[in-house]
């Protein structure tokens, strides 16, 4: 199959990049780069993952995912939990499926039921560990500390906090720290549209959903910086959607990293996260 074949089945489908990476297991910003042509020679791995989703049968792929790896071996694994079962039956409205639900629904779940749903598709969400939250106070802190010492007009929140981000139905998040500069964006249930920055801190549940399904989300939203905390592997990946050819930068938790959009100026202390990590695991 051809990349021109497989770009007319995904726009036939009404595919997003997001819901392709689901369904792949590829990275978001490398389906933009093949269907765009700036990936000129896509590893044969990836291209089978795509071939095999956009070639198969349809309602196979709700949900799932492909894992492709070193060996080339391509092997369909579930993705991170969801609500219910395929058919919805025990979430919401009896003839939804995933992929259908809205915010409807998601209103009408239990409290304690901590929960994201995005494209009308929900993820469970595990209590975060207590690294976790203490990592997401050092970062939120550092920024709230420095708003407040510039008389900056934007405010800095922490998870849990509900963001509507595409202003529709069907997506409402909870990124673990975000700044929005736009006040008229923060309303009395949380925020309506897309934060400036936003960070969100791996675990074993939540590394796909953030690196692909999010990644796409926040560039395609309007977010200006993105970050990923992971602690497992003691790294720091940035997004700056400010850059136009922007691509990740990888750091080490060592030293500081500069916030894009304030232009360097603030700076967070890695080694503050990596204490964390030291004193409560990763």
């Amino acid at each position: 199959m051809t990349i021109k074949q497989m770009r007319e089945i995904k726009e036939k489908r009404g595919y997003s990049y997001a819901q392709l990476s689901e369904y792949t297991g590829v990275p978001a910003i490398t389906l933009q780069k093949i269907f765009s042509g700036k990936t000129k020679s896509p590893r044969i791995a990836t291209l089978n993952a795509i071939e095999k989703v956009l070639g198969g049968d349809e309602e196979k792929f709700q949900g799932k995912a492909f894992e492709y790896g070193k060996s080339g071996n391509n092997v369909l694994m579930e993705e991170e939990p969801v609500l219910g079962n395929p058919d919805g039956i025990k979430y919401g409205n009896p003839g939804k499926r995933q992929g259908e639900f809205t915010l409807e629904d998601y209103y009408a779940l239990p409290d304690e039921q901590r929960v994201e749903l995005i494209d009308g598709v929900f993820y469970d969400m595990s209590a975060p560990r207590v690294v976790h939250q203490d990592i997401s106070y050092v970062i939120h802190s550092a920024i709230a500390d420095f708003i407040k010492k510039n008389k900056g007009k934007c405010k800095a929140f922490f998870a849990p906090v509900d963001v509507q981000i595409d202003c529709d139905d069907k997506t409402m998040v909870q990124p673990d720290v975000l700044v929005i500069c736009d006040r008229e964006k923060i309303k009395g249930f949380g925020i309506y549209g897309a934060p400036d920055f936003l960070v969100e801190i791996l675990s074993k549940s939540t590394r796909k959903k953030d690196m692909t399904i999010k990644l796409a989300k926040y560039s395609e939203a309007g977010v200006r910086e993105y970050w990923i905390v992971d602690p497992h592997k003691r790294m720091l990946i940035i997004y700056n959607f400010m850059e136009e050819d922007w691509m990740p930068v990888m750091m080490p938790l060592k030293g500081e990293a500069p916030v894009a959009i304030y232009d360097g100026k603030l700076k967070i202390s890695l080694d503050e996260i990596a204490a964390s990590i030291d004193e409560f695991g990763e």
